[in-house]
């Protein structure tokens, strides 16, 4: 799929035709469109942060964590997810892949966000819990194809550079989603195995933690971006 998101910046519908975005109610029928629908700026804030409490938008700048470098024109599920991630959503029937890069307010992260679009029913529920087990795992999938963007920090955000994931899911129907996060070094520094003993008792998992968290923190932000959207 190619001009999705030209589409969605373009504007999105001038109120949401099932739901009040002031409700504080989630509306099921407007959950599996809303990737459509919302505009991209609501999709990929400018900036982003986690929130000390509902009366917050991930958007609101008093919460900035990361800054949004550039956002892809290319949805196709193959481009934005690689290895058994991109096998795992092509499996549960992927629609469209949706991604932006950011880069953390110290300029020394970069991370690529995913919104990873499913068929309604179980599927981003098991996505979800696909990207968990790789959390967990000796060495995690990079699970999404970083996305450069030319002139800005991220211009050589590439796939060798990747050091960390996460990943988040809104299934259960309303809303069949999944958010995978790949993150790395702005200046290209990678994890990797430490010499000798110096690697055992999971220090090269260690090693790794700083990009993982970093991930795991920015797909719970999208979690609750997306989350905010379907209201």
């Amino acid at each position: 799929m190619f001009g999705v998101l030209g589409v969605l910046g373009g504007g999105a519908l001038a109120s949401h035709a099932y739901s009040n975005s002031r409700q504080a109610i989630p509306n099921s029928a407007y959950g599996p469109t809303l990737w459509r629908n919302e505009t991209i700026e609501k999709l990929f804030p400018a900036t982003v942060g986690d929130t000390p409490n509902y009366t917050y938008e991930v958007s609101n700048k008093k919460v900035a964590q990361w800054s949004r470098m550039g956002i892809s024109q290319d949805t196709s599920c193959a481009k934005g997810l690689s290895g058994e991630t991109e096998k795992k959503a092509e499996k549960l029937g992927c629609k469209a892949v949706l991604r932006a890069t950011y880069v953390d307010l110290t300029g020394e992260m970069v991370a690529t966000v995913a919104i990873v679009v499913l068929p309604e029913g179980t599927a981003g529920q098991e996505m979800g819990e696909y990207l968990d087990e790789q959390e967990h795992a000796d060495v995690p999938d990079g699970a999404v194809v970083p996305f450069a963007v030319p002139g800005t920090l991220a211009a050589k955000w590439q796939e060798n550079r990747r050091n960390g994931m996460g990943g988040d899911a809104l299934g259960g129907g309303e809303l069949p989603y999944a958010i995978a996060v790949t993150a790395g070094a702005v200046d290209g520094r990678t994890a990797g195995n430490l010499p000798g003993e110096f690697g055992d008792y999971a220090a090269n998992d260690e090693d790794r933690k700083p990009w993982m968290d970093a991930a795991n923190a920015l797909s719970g932000i999208f979690y609750t971006n997306l989350g905010n959207l379907e209201r």
